[in-house]
């Protein structure tokens, strides 16, 4: 049925369909859901402490029996500059004053831990099948522990050359993510991103550069998305805005009727929410401030001093200061069960791979 099985073999899923695994949008119900569907659940980790990571997968573990994948960021930590960030909260004062707050009061750091030792023994104890990386890899020594473990280790390229980086530095399958992608860019060996390619330049380039699976991601929300991956070479997709609007992802109602509101011009790519380049839908900070600015303090720290604005805006029904990452498909979302999509998905596809073959 399915043109190129590897991903399905390797991952043990009955549908080549990955949920891309979206930081403070989900939480273990959407991954079950999307399991129950035939897909592979995926949790973000970047955002948990080790034991609510273990939490998390225990709570899947109890659900489906079925495969997860556990996400972490491997990016280099980068210490708080005081002068960056005090600067950067005399750029957000007018607005610290409209909601009426201390722009010098203390706020908690942004956390975005990068992958370490102590998340390694959880990825030991727990051995879920798959642990994706976002941001390169972590050093040799973690991913041959991960490796040991027995996971199949992903991460995302959005360059040929950081792709083929990939595949020399252990990764079993490489995610190709385009620029139409929504949350943080993957990218790890530049950080120019007006060179990022979209999906459909950058699926077939890294399928001829590496002899690994490739997934593809940005811009796919449906069976034609899925269906033209595989014809350019994919084994696979990673779908995330697509789920945004199932019930089962963790959005408030405000977060829900942006997306459905958004159209194909709505998302930017920003660095002003947490001082790396993410595609979003704008909000009015994006605009107002960026979307790319020179005076967000490097990642994760431009989140800081956002925090008490989000949440003051939040209270008040509002997404001024909330990141509402989404690629450029969000318009074809659906509120729908996130089995039920998973499998309408594959089914579309398989339909339309059939209609072309035939």
């Amino acid at each position: 049925m399915w043109p190129d099985r590897r991903i399905i073999d390797l991952f043990k899923t009955e549908f080549p369909i990955v949920l891309a695994p979206m930081a403070g949008a989900m939480d273990a119900e959407l991954a079950i859901a999307v399991a129950e569907g035939g897909g592979l659940g995926s949790l973000p980790c970047a955002l948990l402490s080790a034991d609510k990571a273990r939490e998390q997968v225990n709570i899947v573990r109890q659900r489906v029996a079925a495969p997860v994948n556990l996400n972490f960021f491997s990016h280099k930590a980068v210490e708080t500059d005081l002068a960056r960030e005090a600067a950067w909260r005399q750029r957000l004062a007018p607005y610290y004053r409209e909601h009426g707050l201390d722009p010098n009061a203390p706020v908690n750091a942004a956390n975005r831990a990068p992958f370490d030792a102590a998340f390694c023994e959880v990825v030991e104890e727990l051995k879920p099948e798959v642990v994706s990386f976002h941001f390169g890899l972590p050093e040799p020594k973690l991913v041959q522990r991960v490796k040991a473990a027995g996971c199949l280790v992903v991460s995302s390229a959005t360059t040929v050359k950081e792709a083929i980086w990939l595949e020399e530095n252990g990764a079993d399958v490489i995610i190709a993510q385009g620029a139409e992608a929504g949350g943080h860019r993957g990218m790890f060996l530049t950080d120019n991103i007006a060179e990022q390619p979209g999906t459909f330049a950058l699926v077939p380039q890294v399928v001829d550069a590496a002899k690994v699976p490739v997934i593809a991601a940005g811009g796919i929300a449906d069976g034609r998305g899925i269906a033209a991956a595989f014809a350019l070479g994919a084994s696979g997709v990673q779908i995330g805005s697509a789920y945004l609007r199932c019930p089962e992802s963790k959005l408030s109602a405000p977060q829900r009727t942006a997306l459905a509101q958004a159209g194909d011009e709505s998302t930017v790519i920003t660095n002003v929410m947490t001082g790396r380049p993410a595609r979003g839908v704008a909000n009015r900070v994006m605009r107002e401030v960026g979307p790319i600015s020179h005076d967000a303090p490097a990642f994760p720290h431009a989140a800081t001093a956002l925090a008490p604005l989000k949440a003051a805006a939040e209270k008040q029904g509002r997404v001024d200061f909330t990141n509402l990452w989404a690629g450029q498909a969000i318009r074809m979302g659906r509120e729908m069960p996130a089995a039920e999509l998973t499998r309408a998905l594959a089914g579309a596809a398989l339909a339309r791979m059939s209609r072309m073959a035939g």
